[in-house]
């Protein structure tokens, strides 16, 4: 049976930090619903009503997209091992980038990742556990580093018309915060 509480207890955020992996959910008012994995040691619990993950450059960029539309974000975790639980956390995000006063103190706060883009805090206003009886028993082996090697390989020229073809805008159009790509650089 679900349970409801105004904010993260030490018990759910030890629970948190112990997960390897977490979900990410977004939406704008129309469009499509973005569902996004998220691991690699990148998020932060700061208090009992905020949280704060690194996002890396990847194939898309739909959370920053949905969030200047609509600031909404739940995040998801699952116990793949150990006794079942699923927790999530509700609340509203913002978006730090590399180039805001913010991003340098929050940083430092995580190890340094290849093509860091975007740090997203999250004010918690609901967090919710529920059974987890049905989420299959997994065993961890390892954390990927295919995206951080790929990352290293490319210059930040490179890095940057990547961004620019495939992260300025979300699958349905809307902006990303990116600055806006060149008809040279989409070429």
């Amino acid at each position: 049976m679900a349970k409801q509480f105004p904010a993260i207890s030490p018990e759910h955020q030890a629970f948190i930090e112990k997960q390897p992996i977490f979900f990410v959910g977004t939406a704008a008012a129309d469009g499509r619903v973005n569902v996004s994995p998220k691991g690699m040691d990148s998020l932060r619990v700061l208090g009992p009503n905020r949280v704060m993950w690194l996002n890396v450059t990847g194939s898309g960029n739909e959370t920053a997209a949905h969030l200047l539309l609509l600031p909404r974000m739940t995040l998801m975790f699952c116990a793949f091992d150990g006794a079942p639980l699923i927790l999530r956390l509700y609340g509203t995000a913002r978006m730090v980038q590399p180039d805001q006063a913010e991003w340098a103190d929050l940083y430092t706060q995580f190890p340094a990742l290849p093509a860091a883009r975007q740090i997203y805090l999250l004010d918690v206003d609901l967090v919710q556990t529920s059974c987890g009886m049905a989420v299959p028993l997994m065993d961890f082996h390892e954390g990927r580093e295919n995206l951080n090697e790929v990352h290293r390989k490319l210059s930040d020229e490179q890095l940057g018309d990547y961004r620019q073809r495939k992260n300025a805008r979300s699958i349905d159009g809307f902006p990303t915060g990116l600055p806006e790509a060149t008809e040279a650089q989409l070429s």
